[in-house]
Protein backbone atom coordinates (compact mmCIF):
# COMPACT_ATOMS: atom_id res chain seq x y z
CA UNK A 1 0.00 0.00 0.00
CA UNK A 2 2.34 2.52 1.26
CA UNK A 3 6.26 1.82 0.41
CA UNK A 4 8.98 4.12 1.42
CA UNK A 5 12.79 3.57 0.16
CA UNK A 6 15.69 4.58 1.27
CA UNK A 7 14.46 8.03 1.57
CA UNK A 8 16.84 10.86 2.46
CA UNK A 9 16.28 15.00 3.31
CA UNK A 10 18.40 17.45 4.17
CA UNK A 11 18.28 20.77 5.46
CA UNK A 12 20.64 23.93 4.73
CA UNK A 13 20.73 25.87 7.87
CA UNK A 14 23.64 29.16 7.51
CA UNK A 15 25.24 27.68 5.10
CA UNK A 16 25.44 24.24 6.47
CA UNK A 17 23.89 21.22 5.15
CA UNK A 18 22.40 18.83 8.10
CA UNK A 19 20.34 15.44 7.32
CA UNK A 20 17.87 14.42 8.68
CA UNK A 21 16.39 11.44 7.16
CA UNK A 22 19.67 9.53 6.33
CA UNK A 23 17.77 5.90 4.00
CA UNK A 24 14.51 5.58 5.41
CA UNK A 25 12.90 2.52 5.06
CA UNK A 26 9.36 0.72 5.66
CA UNK A 27 6.35 -1.03 4.11
CA UNK A 28 2.57 -0.10 5.62
CA UNK A 29 0.23 -2.92 4.76
CA UNK A 30 -3.56 -2.39 3.72
CA UNK A 31 -5.64 -2.10 6.53
CA UNK A 32 -2.83 -1.73 9.00
CA UNK A 33 -2.49 1.06 11.88
CA UNK A 34 0.97 1.58 11.73
CA UNK A 35 3.15 4.26 14.40
CA UNK A 36 6.00 5.94 14.66
CA UNK A 37 7.50 7.39 17.85
CA UNK A 38 11.10 8.82 18.72
CA UNK A 39 13.23 11.08 20.62
CA UNK A 40 12.87 15.16 19.61
CA UNK A 41 15.00 15.67 16.25
CA UNK A 42 14.59 12.03 15.53
CA UNK A 43 12.72 13.03 11.89
CA UNK A 44 8.99 12.18 12.54
CA UNK A 45 7.43 15.29 11.03
CA UNK A 46 9.80 15.26 8.35
CA UNK A 47 8.99 11.76 7.28
CA UNK A 48 5.38 12.31 7.40
CA UNK A 49 5.74 15.52 5.17
CA UNK A 50 8.11 14.26 2.75
CA UNK A 51 5.43 11.44 2.12
CA UNK A 52 2.78 13.79 1.22
CA UNK A 53 5.76 15.73 -0.60
CA UNK A 54 4.79 18.45 1.28
CA UNK A 55 8.45 18.99 1.10
CA UNK A 56 10.49 17.26 -1.33
CA UNK A 57 12.74 14.68 -0.26
CA UNK A 58 16.72 14.38 -1.25
CA UNK A 59 16.34 11.04 -2.94
CA UNK A 60 14.58 7.82 -2.33
CA UNK A 61 11.24 6.67 -3.57
CA UNK A 62 7.36 7.07 -2.32
CA UNK A 63 5.30 4.29 -3.73
CA UNK A 64 1.41 4.75 -3.17
CA UNK A 65 0.19 1.29 -4.57
CA UNK A 66 1.94 1.34 -7.98
CA UNK A 67 2.32 5.15 -8.48
CA UNK A 68 5.97 6.81 -7.21
CA UNK A 69 4.68 10.09 -5.32
CA UNK A 70 7.75 11.65 -5.49
CA UNK A 71 7.97 11.69 -9.91
CA UNK A 72 4.32 13.71 -10.04
CA UNK A 73 3.89 17.54 -10.78
CA UNK A 74 2.25 19.89 -8.64
CA UNK A 75 -1.50 19.45 -10.22
CA UNK A 76 -1.25 15.72 -9.95
CA UNK A 77 0.49 15.39 -6.64
CA UNK A 78 -2.85 17.87 -5.00
CA UNK A 79 -4.92 15.33 -6.50
CA UNK A 80 -3.25 12.83 -4.99
CA UNK A 81 -3.40 14.23 -1.91
CA UNK A 82 -7.45 15.40 -1.75
CA UNK A 83 -8.34 11.21 -3.50
CA UNK A 84 -5.93 9.01 -1.89
CA UNK A 85 -4.46 10.24 1.45
CA UNK A 86 -6.25 11.58 4.34
CA UNK A 87 -4.67 13.79 6.72
CA UNK A 88 -5.02 14.46 10.04
CA UNK A 89 -3.25 17.36 11.72
CA UNK A 90 -2.78 18.09 15.55
CA UNK A 91 -4.61 21.48 15.43
CA UNK A 92 -7.15 20.40 13.53
CA UNK A 93 -7.34 22.28 10.35
CA UNK A 94 -10.87 23.07 9.80
CA UNK A 95 -12.60 25.63 8.45
CA UNK A 96 -14.60 27.85 11.33
CA UNK A 97 -17.38 29.54 8.36
CA UNK A 98 -18.27 25.75 7.49
CA UNK A 99 -20.69 23.47 9.59
CA UNK A 100 -18.86 20.01 10.93
CA UNK A 101 -21.19 18.21 7.72
CA UNK A 102 -19.61 20.89 5.35
CA UNK A 103 -16.17 20.65 6.90
CA UNK A 104 -16.33 17.03 6.47
CA UNK A 105 -17.99 16.96 3.22
CA UNK A 106 -14.97 19.72 1.84
CA UNK A 107 -12.38 17.27 -0.29
CA UNK A 108 -15.33 15.91 -2.43
CA UNK A 109 -16.57 19.63 -2.94
CA UNK A 110 -13.21 20.09 -3.91
CA UNK A 111 -13.14 16.90 -6.53
CA UNK A 112 -16.84 18.44 -7.54
CA UNK A 113 -18.42 15.35 -6.95
CA UNK A 114 -21.93 14.65 -6.72
CA UNK A 115 -23.77 16.24 -4.21
CA UNK A 116 -25.82 13.42 -2.84
CA UNK A 117 -23.42 10.65 -2.38
CA UNK A 118 -21.07 13.22 -0.20
CA UNK A 119 -24.00 14.22 1.94
CA UNK A 120 -24.60 10.31 2.39
CA UNK A 121 -20.95 9.92 3.29
CA UNK A 122 -20.98 12.54 5.62
CA UNK A 123 -23.76 11.37 7.09
CA UNK A 124 -22.44 7.60 7.67
CA UNK A 125 -19.39 9.15 8.86
CA UNK A 126 -21.06 11.18 11.76
CA UNK A 127 -22.97 8.03 13.28
CA UNK A 128 -20.45 6.10 13.29
CA UNK A 129 -18.15 8.68 14.85
CA UNK A 130 -20.86 9.66 16.97
CA UNK A 131 -20.92 13.19 16.22
CA UNK A 132 -24.48 13.42 14.23
CA UNK A 133 -25.42 15.82 17.11
CA UNK A 134 -23.37 18.39 16.07
CA UNK A 135 -23.43 18.57 12.30
CA UNK A 136 -24.99 21.41 11.90
CA UNK A 137 -22.24 22.89 14.56
CA UNK A 138 -19.77 25.52 14.07
CA UNK A 139 -16.01 24.16 14.85
CA UNK A 140 -15.63 26.82 17.34
CA UNK A 141 -18.95 25.61 19.19
CA UNK A 142 -18.06 21.86 19.84
CA UNK A 143 -15.10 20.44 21.78
CA UNK A 144 -11.36 19.77 21.14
CA UNK A 145 -12.27 15.88 20.42
CA UNK A 146 -15.62 16.28 18.58
CA UNK A 147 -13.24 18.81 16.63
CA UNK A 148 -10.63 16.07 15.60
CA UNK A 149 -13.15 13.16 15.19
CA UNK A 150 -14.51 15.73 12.68
CA UNK A 151 -11.45 16.33 10.94
CA UNK A 152 -10.92 11.67 10.90
CA UNK A 153 -14.13 11.62 8.93
CA UNK A 154 -13.15 14.42 6.88
CA UNK A 155 -9.73 12.22 6.10
CA UNK A 156 -12.26 9.22 5.46
CA UNK A 157 -14.80 10.95 3.40
CA UNK A 158 -12.69 9.84 -0.04
CA UNK A 159 -12.15 6.44 0.50
CA UNK A 160 -8.11 7.13 0.67
CA UNK A 161 -5.62 4.35 0.53
CA UNK A 162 -3.88 5.62 3.47
CA UNK A 163 -4.56 8.45 6.19
CA UNK A 164 -1.30 10.19 7.30
CA UNK A 165 -2.02 11.36 11.00
CA UNK A 166 0.56 13.99 12.94
CA UNK A 167 0.07 14.35 16.34
CA UNK A 168 -3.31 13.74 16.17
CA UNK A 169 -3.96 13.65 19.73
CA UNK A 170 -1.57 16.04 20.78
CA UNK A 171 -3.55 19.20 21.71
CA UNK A 172 -6.31 16.76 23.58
CA UNK A 173 -6.86 16.03 27.49
CA UNK A 174 -6.73 12.20 27.50
CA UNK A 175 -10.91 11.25 27.24
CA UNK A 176 -10.85 13.48 24.20
CA UNK A 177 -7.55 11.48 22.96
CA UNK A 178 -9.42 8.60 23.77
CA UNK A 179 -12.04 9.29 21.51
CA UNK A 180 -9.97 10.05 18.77
CA UNK A 181 -7.79 6.90 19.25
CA UNK A 182 -11.34 4.90 19.01
CA UNK A 183 -12.63 6.74 15.96
CA UNK A 184 -9.16 5.24 14.04
CA UNK A 185 -9.73 1.88 15.82
CA UNK A 186 -13.64 2.49 14.20
CA UNK A 187 -12.29 3.15 10.79
CA UNK A 188 -9.81 0.33 10.55
CA UNK A 189 -12.43 -2.35 11.56
CA UNK A 190 -15.43 -1.02 9.99
CA UNK A 191 -13.76 0.92 6.84
CA UNK A 192 -10.59 -1.25 6.29
CA UNK A 193 -8.51 2.11 6.67
CA UNK A 194 -4.73 2.38 6.76
CA UNK A 195 -3.12 4.65 9.14
CA UNK A 196 0.10 5.69 9.37
CA UNK A 197 0.40 8.18 12.61
CA UNK A 198 3.15 10.02 13.83
CA UNK A 199 2.90 10.73 17.58
CA UNK A 200 5.12 10.96 21.06
CA UNK A 201 2.36 9.89 22.63
CA UNK A 202 3.12 6.03 24.04
CA UNK A 203 -0.70 5.43 25.02
CA UNK A 204 -1.78 6.21 21.38
CA UNK A 205 0.63 4.73 20.15
CA UNK A 206 0.08 1.50 22.33
CA UNK A 207 -3.27 0.95 19.93
CA UNK A 208 -1.00 0.45 16.79
CA UNK A 209 -0.28 -3.02 15.30
CA UNK A 210 3.19 -1.57 15.62
CA UNK A 211 5.45 1.19 15.97
CA UNK A 212 8.69 2.05 14.16
CA UNK A 213 11.11 3.95 16.21
CA UNK A 214 13.23 6.57 14.65
CA UNK A 215 16.80 7.58 15.76
CA UNK A 216 18.42 10.28 14.34
CA UNK A 217 17.50 10.03 11.04
CA UNK A 218 17.20 5.78 10.98
CA UNK A 219 14.86 3.54 11.75
CA UNK A 220 16.12 2.06 14.83
CA UNK A 221 13.53 -0.60 15.16
CA UNK A 222 10.44 -2.05 14.66
CA UNK A 223 7.97 -3.33 18.22
CA UNK A 224 4.92 -5.96 17.25
CA UNK A 225 1.99 -5.53 19.44
CA UNK A 226 0.86 -9.02 18.05
CA UNK A 227 -0.97 -10.46 21.08
CA UNK A 228 0.26 -8.12 23.78
CA UNK A 229 -2.06 -6.42 26.05
CA UNK A 230 -2.27 -3.23 25.59
CA UNK A 231 -0.38 -1.63 28.67
CA UNK A 232 2.24 -4.51 27.90
CA UNK A 233 2.65 -3.31 24.48
CA UNK A 234 2.94 0.26 25.72
CA UNK A 235 5.62 -0.80 28.57
CA UNK A 236 7.21 -1.85 25.40
CA UNK A 237 7.29 0.87 23.97
CA UNK A 238 8.62 3.34 26.51
CA UNK A 239 11.43 0.73 26.96
CA UNK A 240 12.70 1.35 23.20
CA UNK A 241 12.34 4.95 23.49
CA UNK A 242 14.02 5.35 26.47
CA UNK A 243 16.96 3.35 25.44
CA UNK A 244 17.01 5.02 22.22
CA UNK A 245 17.11 8.47 23.91
CA UNK A 246 19.70 7.65 26.53
CA UNK A 247 23.49 8.88 24.84
CA UNK A 248 26.06 6.31 25.04
CA UNK A 249 29.16 7.12 27.61
CA UNK A 250 32.13 6.84 25.38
Amino acid sequence: MLSVQNLCKSFLVGGEKYPVLKGVSLEVKKGEFVGVMGPSGSGKSTLLNSISCYIPSDSGKILLGNLELSQLKEEQLARVRNEKLGFVFQDFLLLDGLTVRENIMLPRIIGGKNVPAMEKSADLLCDLFGISHIKNKYPADISGGERQRTAVARALINNPQVILADEPTGNLDSKSAQKVIDAFLQAKTQLSATIFMVTHDSYAASFCDRVIILKDGNVQMTLEREEKERREFQDALLDSIRESSEVKES
